[in-house]
């Protein structure tokens, strides 16, 4: 009986009952064997006795008798025989001892193989409660092989994603796309609201292109964006993007951003290898200095631990898993007070409004066809009170003279409505500690002031530098030498992020009214300066669209703003106050940029070639 050819890839059932079957048959032809021998060893002992009651109890005719040599002769026959009877007997006894015992060994290996098989190929498919579903016709796929097809199955991990808001989710989608299985831990998955999070600048647009999730900005009343609008003191100039070589559709995009993270997550969940659970994850699972895991509480309450290679922490910026993956130093300037302004039309269509009030900046920016996001700048970690009305009083009296007119009346609605909301404005430069199996993403390792509109754009620039670096790697479970290689991560994005997190800080500090002549005459050259256009305003509009990130052209455009303002100073006749001015506001600009750069760090900002990590690239053997 001959095994069939075993096809390793996909065991079948009927297949493993066909080996139960051969082993069952091979047991049986051995019983068969054992019974047909042992009833010959009955006849053999049968006719033995047979003989012996002949010699003693049979007389024979005298016709027939045998003569004494002939009897001797029988005799010696007769003991030759038993002599041979005795061997044969003693070889059926082996013969089944032997048979029997590698039939036995057969059956045993055989449903031992299979066992183990049976258990290898055992795959988890995720059902709609958010539970695993085991079955057993899943490819026996190895986890560090990001090349096996998922055929409609979860299996094990690959990668941890812990969040499922913009990072978490386009990196979710990014992963799953390469062929990884990726377990999303949300802590709610429902529509999230806020405040920020809702201008996307052609750059990240770009980035949004390069990752395949331009289409999450459609169906969700997304604006387009085409550059910003800037106020002071009863003037205005508009400030274009420069996007004559790119494409008609690049443009900035605000919107909702719940909804633009309900369309990635939706993205994202239709890959099979993608799994979104929603938990709450406790902490993280440490094993000799390496991340192993996680522990979550599921919705239900339910504690449960989950495993990968590499975990990924994208949790926002109250994350509270970074403390253990770098060395947090969040800075809190200001805070955002939020209103949705409805039924009312900016003074200048698709484009983004900066209104330079005192005492800091107030944004405008279109988030739906009916619908303006305003959110108010309130330096200071403390906030008038919403509960008392001291809010509602400052937002009446300090803000609203300042705003346009076109927007007024829409603004004090909204005051009395009651619907105000806050969100402190966060920054913390990216000090990572690398860590193996953990890394971190998002605003849970980076931030920057948002008046600028640039978080985004740094998280979908990360992804994509991670995307590139993880591609090659087809093994993730040497998590020492996926550290190493990750080392470079925090290198190649130093450049664009560093870029935009220093414009922010700076943008801000210049944008802040300030009693400080030198800061007053900043503020007033920076609008000058943009208003001349052309490659006057490119320049710097290009470094906060993220279409131009790099740190060199960021500090020779900051300095030809503070160079600016000294000639205006200068001219037409120089002064000793004048003078003195100037030299201050050179130390002014000094004082606001070179602070934040020294805290991205020089060398990664402006000579990442000269850091080993750079050139780091995984091993051909992964």
């Amino acid at each position: 009986m001959e095994l069939p050819p075993y096809n390793l890839s996909k065991p079948s059932r009927a297949y493993r009952n066909h080996l139960i079957s051969f082993s069952i048959n091979c047991l049986h032809l051995t019983a068969t064997r054992h019974d047909e021998t042992r009833h010959q060893a009955s006849r053999l002992a049968l006719l033995r006795g047979r003989a012996r009651r002949g010699e003693r109890q049979i007389s024979l005719p005298s016709s027939l008798s045998l003569s004494s040599s002939s009897g001797s002769r029988r005799l010696i026959r007769s003991k030759k025989e038993k002599e041979k009877e005795k061997e044969m007997e003693m070889l059926v006894i082996d013969h089944y001892i032997v048979g029997t015992f590698l039939a036995s060994l057969l059956g045993v290996v055989l449903l031992y193989v299979l066992r183990r098989r049976n258990g290898d190929v055992r795959a988890k498919f995720p059902r709609e409660d958010g539970d695993y579903v085991a079955t057993s016709d899943a490819s026996p796929c190895d986890s560090g092989n990001h090349d096996c097809p998922p055929e409609n199955g979860f299996g094990a991990a690959d990668v941890i994603i812990v969040g499922a808001g913009v990072a978490g989710a386009a990196l979710a989608h990014t992963l799953g796309k390469d062929g990884r299985r990726v377990h999303v831990i949300e802590r709610d998955l429902t529509e999230p609201d806020r405040i920020v999070g809702e201008l996307l600048q052609p750059g990240g647009y770009l980035k949004l292109i390069e990752l395949g999730l331009e289409d999450c900005v459609e169906e969700i009343d997304a604006q387009r964006v085409l550059g910003y609008a800037m106020f002071i003191d009863g003037k205005n100039t508009r400030l274009l993007y420069p996007l004559g070589k790119f494409h008609s559709d690049v443009a900035g995009r605000s919107f909702h951003n719940g909804r633009f993270i309900q369309r990635m997550r939706g993205k994202a969940a239709t890959l099979p290898n993608v799994r979104l659970e929603q938990g709450t994850v406790t902490s993280l699972i440490e094993e000799n200095g390496t991340i192993k895991g996680v522990h979550y509480k599921t919705k239900a309450g339910q504690e449960l631990e989950a495993f990968a290679p590499l975990t990924i922490v994208c949790d926002g910026c109250f994350s509270n898993l970074r403390r253990s993956l770098c060395k947090p130093k969040v800075d809190v300037p200001s805070h955002f007070v939020g209103l949705a302004l409805e039924n009312c039309e900016l003074p200048f269509a698709n484009y983004g409004h900066v209104i330079l009030a005192n005492p800091s900046p107030i944004l405008f920016y279109p988030i739906s066809s009916t619908e303006v996001r305003c959110l108010v700048d309130v330096p200071g970690q403390k906030l008038p009170s919403i509960a008392n009305g001291e809010m509602a009083k400052y937002l009446k009296s300090v803000v609203a003279p300042q705003i346009p007119p076109q927007l007024h009346d829409a603004f004090i609605a909204e005051i009395e409505k009651g619907n105000i909301r806050t969100m402190p404005n966060r920054s913390m430069p990216a000090d990572p500690q690398p860590t193996p199996g953990a890394l971190l993403l998002g605003d849970a390792f980076n931030m920057r002031h948002p008046i600028t509109g640039g978080g985004m754009t740094v998280a979908l620039s990360d992804i994509v530098i991670l995307r590139d670096l993880l591609k090659p790697l087809h093994n993730l479970h040497d998590a020492t030498a996926l550290c190493r290689h990750l080392e470079s991560f925090y290198t190649l994005r130093k450049p664009t992020a560093s870029t935009i997190n220093t414009l922010a800080g700076a943008l801000y500090k210049v944008f802040c009214a300030s009693p400080d002549e030198a800061r007053k005459e900043m503020r007033e050259a920076c609008f000058d300066y943009l208003s001349l256009g052309e490659v006057f305003s490119n320049g710097p509009i290009a470094l906060l669209s993220g279409l131009n990130p790099r740190p060199l052209s960021l500090v020779l455009n900051f300095f030809a703003v503070a160079i600016y303002g000294v000639g205006r100073l200068l001219l037409p006749v120089p002064s000793p106050k004048r003078l003195w001015i100037g030299a201050r506001l050179i130390l002014a600009a000094s004082g606001i940029i070179f602070p934040i750069v020294r805290a991205e760090g020089v060398r990664q900002m402006f000579f990442p070639r000269t850091i080993p990590s750079f050139y780091r690239a995984p091993s051909s053997d992964n």
